[in-house]
């Protein structure tokens, strides 16, 4: 044993001594440079910090970044170099987002307190303040660079509004959605209210020659023929048909004319029975109407079929809104395709609401909203939505001079496209003065007359207009 520990030391000294010797030897093939440079290493990585000067720049920038200092921009960065896309709002850019947040907010409040169309203004007040924040970038179109390849995606909001709103998509698919929750049948039992519903259109003509006449009144306001036209269909108090022909016709005024007739819509309990009163006596709102006849099932499959083969041979630029409108109504009359109607009824037009409402809160850039011509759109749609109502109570009036069963005029309201909060009103209003009174079915058929209506509008529109 003694001997073996003798062996076992002797070779580890003589391991020791071979491993030093091979460190002399790499000491000495290093060249006497990358020696003082390995020296040196820890002092050069140490003037790689940031000095006092550049903290402070970089604490600047971020500053720059904040929504803070965008409220406080007088121009927008992205139109620097570009008059044509200068602000022409009274306001300074980052104060006009300012602004643009609070109406954002007003929209919310009526949503969600009041609940004035919710469903609607819920998104479309949301996609209004992610719109107006300073630098989120939302609703930004991609950066390209000379050959056209991305450098930048764009924000969300402008994929969703080109792929939906700017395509014609979406109030396609919400008409479908419309057809399947609407029952045509008070329309079929009595046709005659067909001719309120068409009576209430009156007044996206009357908006539409009052946008021209103001052009040469009121300094600051130069609608075109395409802007009136999109302006006049407000009138009809549908939401996805003024988007379809304000995005055909004109999509810069496509936020204001989307709030306002979403807005008039929401307003309906409030706008309409002051008119209806003006207009009517108490005798005529105590009007009494016979009962309804049973429509067959028959009739309600044949009559989205019969309309949309008519609407192809006398009217095919209304067809798009017409037929999808059809479409989603046969599915719900055939019986057989409850999973279709229900699909367009619930799922698809929930799905499609919540996008169509973020594409539009999305134009409600401040730039383009606080503007002379934005405030005309305004005042514009609602003398519209006004002679509509007005006009669907006094062709009521006039049909009674000839009708032996007579109409209570407080249901050419409802001629309206607003479904079926108008007919709704109609029948409010009706109740106030005979409790025992109920008008509600009734105005249900000048109320979805006046959705045909307003579509067969638009097609005429955008035929004269732009198509």
């Amino acid at each position: 044993m003694t001997h073996f520990k003798r062996w076992a030391l002797a070779a580890l000294l003589l391991v020791s001594a071979g491993a030093a010797r091979a460190q002399m030897e790499t000491d000495e093939a290093t060249p006497v440079a990358a020696q003082e440079a390995a020296a040196v290493q820890p002092a050069a990585r140490n003037t790689d910090a940031p000095t006092v000067a550049e903290r402070i720049s970089r604490i600047k920038n971020l500053w720059y970044d904040t929504g803070i200092y965008g409220f406080l921009l007088k121009e927008d960065p992205a139109a620097a170099g570009d008059p044509s896309k200068t602000s022409k709002t009274v306001l300074p850019f980052g104060a006009g987002q300012f602004v643009m947040i609070f109406v954002c907010l007003i929209l919310l409040y009526l949503a969600i307190v009041k609940e004035f169309e919710p469903l609607l203004l819920i998104p479309i007040g949301f996609g209004g303040l992610l719109s107006n924040l300073p630098f989120a970038g939302l609703n930004s179109p991609p950066v390209l660079d000379a050959a056209g390849q991305v450098l930048e995606p764009g924000g969300f909001l402008y994929y969703i509004f080109n792929a939906g709103v700017n395509t014609g998509i979406f109030p396609i698919l919400i008409f479908m959605g419309v057809g399947a929750m609407t029952d045509f049948g008070p329309l079929i039992a009595n046709p005659r209210t067909a001719m309120l519903g068409a009576a209430a259109q009156f007044g996206i003509f009357f908006a539409l020659i009052g946008a021209l006449v103001l052009n040469d009144f009121v300094p600051g306001l130069n609608y075109t023929l395409r802007e009136a036209a999109s302006i006049g269909i407000i009138g009809g108090a549908d939401g996805p048909t003024a988007i379809w022909l304000t995005t055909k016709l004109a999509p810069d005024i496509l936020g204001a004319v989307a709030v306002a007739a979403y807005s008039y819509m929401a307003l309906v309990p409030i706008i309409q029975p002051p008119l209806m009163k003006l207009c009517t006596t108490e005798k005529e709102r105590r009007i009494r109407m016979k009962q309804m006849r049973h429509v067959s099932k028959l009739e309600k499959v044949v009559f989205p079929l019969v309309l949309v083969i008519l609407c192809g041979l006398f009217l095919p630029s209304a067809v798009p809104l017409i037929g999808a409108l059809m479409i989603g109504n046969l599915a719900r009359e055939s019986g057989v395709a409850d999973r279709l109607s229900d699909t367009m009824a619930n799922a698809l037009i929930n799905i499609v609401t919540i996008l169509l409402g973020l594409s539009v809160g999305s134009k409600l850039a401040a730039e383009k909203f606080l503007t002379a011509q934005t405030l005309g759109i305004l005042f514009l749609g609602l003398f519209a939505f006004a002679v509509g109502t007005v006009g669907g109570v006094l062709m009521a009036r006039v049909m009674n001079i000839f009708l032996k069963d007579k109409i209570n005029p407080l249901i050419g309201s409802a001629g309206v496209s607003a479904v079926p909060m108008a007919a709704r009103v109609s029948n409010k209003v009706g109740l106030e003065s005979d409790p025992t009174n109920y008008l509600l079915m009734h105005a249900m058929g000048p109320n979805v007359s006046g959705v045909i209506g307003s579509a067969v509008v638009a097609g005429v529109l955008y035929k004269l207009c732009g198509g």
